[in-house]
């Protein structure tokens, strides 16, 4: 039985690292032009270079976001950046246009095809439709149900992707032009403005009612269903969310990999399993969440009216470059304010989080000793009584208010 592959997002080639080695298979990416993307802050040929090695010497895969719909300009450089993501061993395109997928087959014939989501691919027969184009992967619509889902995956050989995490466009499929009228920026082309998402005012006829409005959905969350999802034999589960932090994809993609290795371990997911990864992805930036479409329908519940903050109940700190296990010191790179006395928790790919009062440090550089890290990305040490390894996670636990109030004036 083949393992399902886990799929997440990435916005640049760190992030692309980071989802590797916190437990994704394989990353989807996009360059700096042809995605749907142009907001994130997307891959230079360099970079994309860089990442299909990196993966490859891990056993993982690349795919390249070229999704969106293309004006004839778009086709004059598109043959020569097709050849070249053949060259570099790009695992395959996920394309929208079949334009785009015929170019690529006489262009670059080694680059498999997935096909986005974008082509609202909502039946079997459109299954059919695109294995006769050469496609080998159809990324499923997310408006589908389980039961959906569950009566077309034995109608095709063709492998089946399905969203299971992150934001849920307000339009079918992503196929919107509310950005185009609201301010001039072609979704379509990679321009989303998400105007979704911005607080509008509601009028009853003339009166104005009190608060705003917005008319985004939440998140979607699947947690519930990885299992219904292996064994039905989904290929790819995929996670959105190019445009998020390091600390986000770590943290949601640890969390479905746990899930994941727990049916191939026990063949089940258990139901602590499952509250374990909720509460685990809370701790990441999330809007509110739902399962969307997959029970069917969605209701009022489903729907972000009033809204639209991205919490994390757990705020990210620091990342550990490198640790020394003779002398448990830790090098590490300062990504949010703390301080001397702050509960936190490392956490990395593989290995449980434990929780760990923050002691004095020092800074890297001048060789001070501090109580408090306020500078961005400051680099210091600590000690640590942990095994850490390089890319380990801090994130606050609880703050010690009180002791940065009683010291403030010795780190000035």
């Amino acid at each position: 039985m083949k393992k399902i592959e886990l799929l997440a997002p990435a916005g640049n080639l760190e992030k692309a690292k980071i989802a590797l080695m916190y437990g994704a298979d394989a990353v989807f990416v996009g360059g700096k032009t042809f995605s749907l993307r142009a907001r994130a802050s997307n891959f230079e040929r360099d970079d994309l270079s860089e990442l299909v090695s990196f993966a490859h010497q891990r056993g993982k895969k690349v795919y390249v976001t070229t999704n969106i719909i293309p004006h004839d300009e778009d086709f004059l450089a598109l043959g020569d950046y097709l050849r070249f993501l053949e060259n570099i061993g790009v695992d395959a395109i996920i394309v929208s246009s079949l334009a785009l997928a015929e170019l690529a087959k006489k262009q670059a014939p080694n680059l498999a095809i997935h096909i986005s989501t974008q082509t609202s691919t909502y039946n079997s027969i459109a299954l059919k439709y695109w294995k006769k184009k050469g496609a080998s992967r159809v990324v499923l619509a997310r408006e589908l149900s389980l039961d959906e889902l569950k009566e077309m995956v034995p109608k095709t050989d063709l492998e089946l992707e399905v969203f299971i995490h992150g934001g849920m466009c307000a339009g079918f499929s992503g196929r919107c032009v509310l950005s185009n009228h609201m301010t001039m920026r072609d979704a379509n082309r990679g321009g989303c403005a998400h105007s979704c998402r911005w607080n509008y005012f509601l009028y009853q006829k003339s009166e104005l009612l009190p608060g705003f409005f917005n008319f985004g959905s939440k998140d979607l969350m699947a947690v519930p269903f990885i299992e219904d999802f292996i064994r039905m034999g989904i290929a790819s589960l995929k996670i959105e969310g190019r445009m998020k932090s390091i600390y986000y994809l770590a943290t949601v993609v640890r969390a479905y990999r746990a899930l994941i290795d727990s049916y191939y371990e026990k063949g089940k997911i258990a139901e602590a399993d499952m509250q374990e990864a909720a509460t685990e992805i809370a701790k990441a930036e999330n809007r509110q969440t739902s399962v969307g479409f997959l029970q069917g329908l969605p209701t009022v519940n489903e729907q972000l009216y009033d809204n639209r903050a991205e919490t994390p109940t757990k705020e990210f700190v620091g990342m550990v470059l490198d640790y020394n296990p003779e002398t448990q010191m830790a090098l590490i790179e300062q990504r949010n304010y703390f301080s001397v006395g702050d509960e936190v928790e490392f956490f990395g790919p593989f290995k449980k989080a434990v929780t760990f009062s923050v002691p004095p440090f020092v800074d890297f550089e001048t060789q001070e000793e501090l109580t408090v890290a306020r500078h961005p990305l400051q680099k210091i040490r600590m000690a640590v009584p942990i095994p850490l390894e390089p890319y380990d996670m801090m994130r606050l636990v609880k703050t010690n208010r009180n002791y940065e109030s009683k010291n403030e004036k010795t780190d000035d």
